[in-house]
């Protein structure tokens, strides 16, 4: 578990922060399950309008405020990093940030420039403010671990995406020529995707794996230069892709291998736990990471295979890696999270971290996210199988909505009725 330790309650945000942005990916999760419903099988096509709108709900509703929420609270654990006003800060980024992706979803679907104009006006300006908070806290720290560098290089990329954001948006909104639109756009998903979410897990990782599981230290080589040379390959990547194609097979090369040495050797890892016990959280994270295997091996077969089922499987399995991390994390962090706050106020009546989410009720969880990603899978080939897939997506981000709602009650229920310790003998 987290080395207390390394916490105090003047670090810790408060816990409302943390658990809004858990309950606002819930909710965009369980939108990702209604959209399936409604599109079906046209989100396998990469250049569709529905594929574009799962896409942002997915990677922008989902994804980003999840990592919000590690964010504020892992900042503190990893890096040593006390972000100030938190609650004020949360306000100043989720409201704009909320109704910035709803805009977006809606411009994609109804190709309106005036709404393309303003939900970039409300992402970029919450997205880069937090960041910017973030960065600046972050560049102060005068001894930087392999965590907080490479947390550092993923909120940098995150900025990029934000840029190359903006330009594709103002190319669909008519505001310019799009002269370099589909590099752009190749760039903008490629930052996205291993720049930012690929990045910030993998940074997060570093650190977690070894506190959480009590395995050995990644070795050096991986955890003191993969962060940068991810970042410097994609920089190349965006770079090759406004002139030339040439080297990109190449670029792509060195991207694969070096996510699917981060994801053996943390598999290698999480077998040389010292605690043999393995929870629902450490097979969350043995199915991601074998996700990522599987989408990095689609990426480097698209290059040499034009199969269009190829494209839509490896994003499947990218967005497996993903979810099942943040699954993961969601796990550890809301039960403890929960017993912290209690049990530093002095309640002694704060429940255990399994009275507040059992370990039985995330197996089962895991078992619904295993479901769901196979049942997407084989509706590539048998389509029916979409409409299971969608239902078991809702019923999965219902459950993290849920898991939320139920530890705050549980927080708020112990500080109206528990027991304290008497300070005063």
């Amino acid at each position: 578990m987290f080395d207390q330790g390394g916490l105090s309650l003047d670090q810790a945000p408060p816990i409302s922060v943390v658990f809004r942005f858990f309950f606002g990916g819930a909710i965009f999760g369980m939108l990702v399950g209604f959209l399936i419903l409604v599109f079906q099988n046209t989100i396998f096509l990469s250049y569709s309008k529905e594929a574009i709108v799962i896409t942002h709900t997915l990677t922008l509703g989902v994804m980003l405020s999840f990592m919000f929420a590690a964010l504020f609270q892992m900042l503190p654990v990893i890096a040593g990093v006390t972000l100030k006003s938190p609650i004020k800060r949360a306000n100043l980024v989720q409201y704009p940030f909320v109704l910035g992706t709803t805009l977006l979803l809606f411009a994609f679907w109804f190709s309106n420039s005036l709404l393309f104009a303003l939900a970039s006006l409300f992402l970029a300006s919450s997205i880069l403010y937090i960041v910017s908070v973030m960065l600046t806290n972050l560049v102060k720290l005068k001894n930087h671990s392999s965590s907080s560098k490479g947390m550092l290089f993923a909120l940098l990329s995150l900025v990029f995406v934000v840029f190359l954001a903006l330009y594709l948006t103002a190319t669909l909104g008519g505001v310019n020529s799009g002269e370099y639109y589909s590099s752009i756009k190749e760039s903008h998903y490629s930052f996205g995707l291993f720049g930012w979410i690929a990045l910030l897990i993998v940074s997060i990782s570093f650190q977690v794996i070894e506190m959480f599981y009590v395995t050995p230290a990644y070795p050096k080589l991986l955890s003191k230069y993969l962060a940068l040379s991810l970042v410097v390959l994609l920089v190349a990547s965006s770079i090759v892709k406004l002139f030339t194609n040439t080297f990109d097979t190449a670029i792509i090369i060195g991207i694969v291998f070096m996510l699917i040495s981060y994801a053996i050797v943390t598999l290698k890892r999480l077998t040389q736990r010292k605690r043999p016990l393995a929870d629902a959280t450490v097979w969350f994270w043995r199915f991601g990471l074998s996700s990522l295997i599987v989408s990095m091996l689609l990426l480097l077969s698209q290059e040499f295979s034009q199969v269009q089922s190829i494209k839509a499987l490896s994003y499947i399995f990218f967005a497996s890696f993903a979810l099942s991390i943040v699954f993961a994390m969601f796990y550890k962090i809301v039960p403890f999270l929960t017993w912290f706050h209690l049990n530093s106020q002095g309640y002694f009546t704060a429940p255990m971290m399994h009275e507040i989410i059992h370990p039985k009720v995330a197996m089962k969880h895991l078992y619904i996210h295993i479901a769901t990603v196979l049942l997407l899978v084989l509706s590539i080939f048998i389509s029916w199988l979409i409409l299971v897939a969608g239902v078991l997506t809702i019923v999965s981000f219902a459950l993290i909505a849920y898991h939320t709602i139920n530890a705050h009650l549980i927080y708020v229920k112990t500080q109206k009725s528990g027991e304290k310790f008497d300070m005063e003998v």
